[in-house]
């Protein structure tokens, strides 16, 4: 008589038949220091400061990675996580890729917002604005402060286009560095470059206890800010 054939039980299930988690009870309790209007510096860069500063010392990971927002000619948006590079009264500044998806978007509709989602404190800062692109100069400044093969990954990626498969960015990595080993300046991308979002609102949200979260927004008026608070 034959055997019937037995089939190993697997060892996982299959995600699609794994139930899912109970949404509907995840949610942390914050209970945090309040933000007061009393407490809030004169403008929103130097309100900024101190919080990144915070951010950094509670040990939040990569304090400066943003979610940047932009939207297209037809207001279809987008995001993605970028790091924030330099700051100051005059707004702030990214680096990129001309030809990504952000790029193009900016292109046609210099307006984003970003978010810093500084979730370990409980503490989220939005800031929405025009974009613009920053001088050559400052673009070459900060280009020849990053490591050599990040100067050679910005040369060897097209970013945001189909490529494919990995081994031809590898290829490509490959040439570069053969072009210009360790130690041997690499020119600045005449495609990549800075932009700075020029800050028109910032919001500090601060969370609180039973979802009544401090939210005060600096609006740009007049030459100054002006400060509201919105419900949670």
């Amino acid at each position: 008589m034959p055997t019937a054939e037995r089939h190993p039980t697997p060892l996982t299930t299959p995600a699609e038949e794994r139930p899912g988690p109970d949404l509907t009870v995840m949610r942390k309790h914050y209970q945090h220091e309040g933000l007061a209007e009393e407490q809030l510096a004169a403008d929103p860069v130097t309100q900024f400061t101190e919080w990144f500063h915070q951010a950094d010392e509670a040990g939040v990971i990569e304090p400066n990675a943003m979610v940047l927002s932009t939207a297209d000619a037809a207001g279809r948006p987008s995001s993605r996580t970028v790091l924030l590079k330099g700051f100051d009264r005059r707004g702030f500044v990214f680096f990129t890729n001309y030809g990504s998806r952000k790029g193009a978007e900016l292109s046609v509709n210099p307006q984003a917002a970003l978010l810093f989602p500084w979730i370990a404190i409980a503490r989220q800062v939005l800031v929405t604005g025009r974009v613009e692109k920053v001088g050559r100069d400052e673009t070459a400044a900060y280009f020849r402060t990053r490591p050599h093969g990040s100067q050679l990954g910005a040369w060897a990626s097209e970013q945001s286009s189909p490529v494919a498969g990995r081994e031809v960015l590898e290829q490509r990595y490959a040439e570069l560095s053969r072009r210009y080993p360790e130690g041997e300046g690499v020119p600045v991308p005449p495609f990549w470059g800075g932009y700075r979002v020029v800050p028109e609102e910032v919001e500090f949200w601060q969370g609180r206890e039973n979802r009544l979260h401090d939210r005060l927004r600096y609006i740009a008026e007049g030459g100054g800010w002006r400060v509201e608070r919105l419900c949670p």
